[in-house]
């Protein structure tokens, strides 16, 4: 029977639709597996559901020698050694579009938090600090009638984008193309970074890493931004130079920023946790419930089609298919 291993417990939902088909196995701890531990899981196997704190480089494959296909539970695949799976002919697969709204409606809500102090005042609050009502309590900026820039223009950031349309945002964006459609619908106008930078009041990341895009946003970058912008990260801690970004904020050439990622994840670079001007999330970018389930069976669906013959429908490396 087709051997498929999980790395983590992902929602049932997905993994009840393999059993008729598959013999299963869960790592159940709670916890991500040490890098031998999982190379010792994997060696039978002929499927694995990844996360993206598992590394699956070389000795991965290695170690996985009947491996047929790596689902990764999440839409960003840059903890995959892509080339050397296509290389042993080893489908790969992520889940994109089922997290596209939440991720958005994330980025969103740091958006407002960061503008309003939101975090600030709650911890204010229950300080029991909160003497009445002060004219100069907490004052943050406005949101309507703003520019938006939106770096990366993909279903996120388009999704994002659109989000806008209640508050008569002028939508600005940089992608490696023009997005036409995207035009259309929302008035987006496509400029080159420098400029999206200099005339955005609040700059949203949502793309993906890349040697290209690592280390996009950096000290040269920060300091075209307006004294009043706010930084929203959502995609991948690297894009941003967090040193730069810290530094940053520590002279207030930004006002503030948001991030649901990090550079050197899960560490969190020191400087960032002692400033109130940043507001710091544990990646739940995705955490939704239906989100969280949608991903799973998705994952699945992807080892389903391989094993009915069929290239799987969110297949990350295309280029196998010339093989």
């Amino acid at each position: 029977m087709f051997k498929v291993f999980a790395t983590r417990n992902i929602p049932k939902e997905g993994l009840e639709l393999l059993k008729p088909r598959c013999e299963i196995e869960v790592n159940e701890s709670g916890r991500s597996l040490t890098k031998q531990e999982l190379l010792e899981k994997i060696k039978d196997k002929d499927a694995c559901i990844t996360q993206l704190t598992d590394k699956v480089d070389k000795n991965f494959f290695e170690a996985g020698q009947n491996l047929k296909i790596v689902a990764n539970y999440a839409v960003g695949f840059d903890n995959i050694d892509l080339n050397e799976a296509t290389k042993r002919s080893i489908f790969v697969t992520n889940t994109p579009d089922v997290l596209t709204q939440a991720t958005a409606e994330l980025a969103w809500a740091l958006l407002f938090a960061c503008s309003r102090k939101i975090v600030e005042a709650d911890k204010f609050t229950r300080a029991g600090l909160y003497k009445g009502w002060d004219l100069y309590l907490f004052l943050g900026l406005d949101i309507s009638n703003k520019t938006l820039g939106i770096i990366g223009a993909g279903r996120i950031g388009q999704a994002f984008a659109k989000m806008s349309k209640g508050f008569k945002i002028n939508i600005l964006y940089t992608a490696n193309s023009k997005k036409s459609d995207f035009e259309e619908q929302t008035g987006a106008k496509f400029v080159d970074l420098n400029t999206l930078l200099k005339e955005s009041d609040f700059v949203s990341i949502h793309a993906p890493l890349t040697p290209h895009t690592y280390h996009l946003i950096g000290k040269n970058e920060l300091s075209l931004m307006k004294k009043t912008a706010v930084l929203i990260n959502t995609s991948r801690g690297a894009v941003i130079d967090e040193q730069a970004l810290i530094e940053s904020l520590e002279n207030k050439q930004i006002y503030a920023a948001g991030l649901d990622v990090y550079e050197r994840e899960p560490i969190i670079e020191k400087g960032l946790k002692e400033l109130d001007n940043v507001i710091l999330l544990p990646h739940i970018g995705s955490a939704t419930y239906k989100t969280r389930i949608d991903m799973s069976i998705l994952a699945v669906q992807n080892i389903l089609d391989y094993l009915d013959g069929r290239i799987p429908r969110t297949l990350v490396n295309k280029d196998i298919l010339k093989s």
